[in-house]
C-alpha cells in the first residue's frame, strides 16, 4: 500500500498596494498604503476549505504557506482567526512550517511579533534588493532601511527562521551592485535566501515595456558570483533559487519540488491531491477575480455525500480541476523533482507517482548519456551542466 504524500496548504491573499511591474502573480492592486483588504475574504477562505475537507480524510496538514499578493496587508488578528478556523477543521502536525510573504514597506511596530502568536513560525520577506536606486525602477514601495527595520522586527519577534527574497540582473545592475547586495543580505543572517534572475514574463508592464537589462554574460556572473558569496556564508543550495543554512529549508517548497501533494484555498490558488496512483492525480485552480471567486463560494451549496461520492468528489467544488494524464505522470515529477540540488530518491518516485523508476529507465540513461543527469546514492541528481540547461533535461522526460 502507498502512503499519500505529505499534505501541505497554500493559502492565496490577492492584494497588494501597488502592481509591481515585473510581476505576474495573481495580485490586485489595493491603491494606498492606508487601504485594507475585505474583511470577509477570511470567512470566505474558511468556506473554501470546507469544499475541500470532504477530500481530505485521514490526512493532516504539515505545511502552511501564505502567499500572494502582499499577506502582510492583513492583521495578526486575521491569520490568528484563520488557524483557529483551520485547526479545528483539520489536524496539523505538531512540528507545523507555517510561513509568511512579507512585504517590508507594509511593516509597523510589533507587527511580527502578532503574527507569531498567531501562529507563523516562518517569514519571506521580499527584499528584492538593498539600492533605493534598483527599487524605485522595481516599482517597489519599500527602502533599503525598510528592509533592516523589518528584519530587526524578526528578530525583536524571535521569528529567527525568515527567508529573504533578492533578485539579480535588475534594469540597471552592475555585477558589483548584484555582489553588493548579497553581501548585504547574508550581514543580517537569515536562515534561508532566495537568489533568482528577473524574468520579464508576459502580461506584465516590463514585458511590454521591457527596461534595459544585464547582458546574459552578466548574469551569468552575477549568478555564479552570488553563489559563491553564498557558499561562503554557510548557505547551501538546495533548489534552483534557493539557499539554506543547515536544517532551514523550506519545507513547503520542498514538498512541491518531491511532488507532494497540497490544498489550495483563495482567489486564483492551485491545489494538487492524489487519491489512486498513478491514475487520480487532480490539480485544481480557483477563480483569479476575488469577486468572482467568491461569488462562486456563496454559490457552492453541494451536499457532503454529493461531494463525497464518484468522481464528482475527487476536486474542488469551486473552480476548475483537471486529472493528471497517466502517460504525462513522470514529467510532472521531474519537472519538480529535478530543480533540486540533491535530485530524488528511487523511492520517492515510486512513493509519489505510483510508478517503478524503471518507467522512466530509457530518459534517464539518454539524459546520462547527455551528461545532464548522475546516479546519486539511491537516486538521481541533474549534474552542474543539468542544472544550467535544466529546461533541456526537463523535457528529456515528456511523454
Amino acid at each position: 500500500m502507498i502512503v499519500p504524500p505529505p499534505l501541505g496548504l497554500y493559502v492565496h491573499l490577492p492584494w497588494c498596494v501597488r502592481k509591481c511591474p515585473y510581476c505576474d502573480f495573481n495580485s490586485h492592486q489595493l491603491g494606498s498604503r492606508g487601504a485594507k483588504p475585505p474583511s470577509g475574504y477570511i470567512d470566505a477562505l474558511l468556506d473554501d476549505f470546507d469544499t475541500e475537507l470532504p477530500l481530505l480524510a485521514q490526512r493532516r496538514v504539515e505545511t502552511v504557506f501564505f502567499g500572494g499578493g502582499t499577506p502582510s496587508l492583513f492583521d495578526p488578528d486575521d491569520f490568528a482567526r484563520l488557524l483557529k478556523g483551520l485547526r479545528q477543521r483539520i489536524e496539523f502536525a505538531p512540528d507545523a512550517e507555517v510561513s509568511l510573504e512579507a512585504n517590508p514597506g507594509t511593516i509597523e511596530r510589533g507587527r511580527f511579533a502578532g503574527y507569531r502568536d498567531a501562529g507563523i513560525n516562518r517569514v519571506s520577506l521580499g527584499v528584492q534588493t538593498f539600492s533605493a536606486e534598483a527599487l524605485a525602477r522595481l516599482g517597489r514601495i519599500h527602502s533599503p532601511d525598510d528592509s533592516l527595520r523589518a528584519v530587526e522586527e524578526l528578530r525583536t519577534a524571535k521569528l529567527g527562521n525568515f527567508n529573504l527574497d533578492l533578485m539579480y540582473a535588475l534594469p540597471g545592475q552592475t555585477v558589483a551592485a548584484a555582489r553588493a547586495d548579497v553581501a548585504a543580505a547574508c550581514a543580517q543572517k537569515p536562515a534561508h535566501i532566495s537568489y533568482y534572475q528577473l524574468t520579464l514574463e508576459p502580461g506584465t508592464v516590463f514585458h511590454a515595456r521591457p527596461p534595459e537589462l544585464p547582458d546574459e554574460d552578466s548574469a551569468w556572473i552575477m549568478q555564479t558570483d552570488g553563489q559563491s558569496l553564498l557558499a561562503a556564508a554557510g548557505y547551501r543550495q538546495y533548489e534552483v533559487s534557493a539557499y539554506a543554512k543547515a536544517g532551514a529549508q523550506c519545507r513547503h517548497n520542498l514538498n512541491y519540488w518531491l511532488f507532494g501533494d497540497y490544498v489550495g484555498i483563495g482567489a486564483g490558488a492551485h491545489g494538487k491531491l492524489s487519491f489512486d496512483l498513478p491514475d487520480h492525480i487532480v490539480r485544481t485552480v480557483k477563480p483569479k477575480q476575488p469577486r468572482e471567486y467568491q461569488a462562486a463560494l456563496a454559490g457552492a451549496n453541494v451536499a457532503v455525500d454529493e461531494r463525497r461520492s464518484g468522481l464528482g468528489a475527487r476536486g474542488s467544488t469551486v473552480g476548475e480541476r483537471q486529472v493528471v494524464d497517466r502517460a504525462q505522470v513522470p514529467f510532472e515529477f521531474m519537472l519538480n523533482a529535478l530543480r533540486l540540488t540533491d535530485g530524488f530518491a528511487a523511492a520517492d518516485f515510486r512513493g509519489r507517482t505510483g510508478m517503478d523508476i524503471t518507467v522512466v529507465a530509457e530518459q534517464l540513461e539518454v539524459q546520462q548519456s547527455r551528461g545532464l543527469i548522475e546516479p546519486w546514492h539511491d537516486g538521481w541528481r541533474p549534474t552542474d551542466l543539468g542544472k544550467r540547461f535544466l529546461n533541456d533535461l526537463q523535457a528529456g522526460f515528456l511523454a
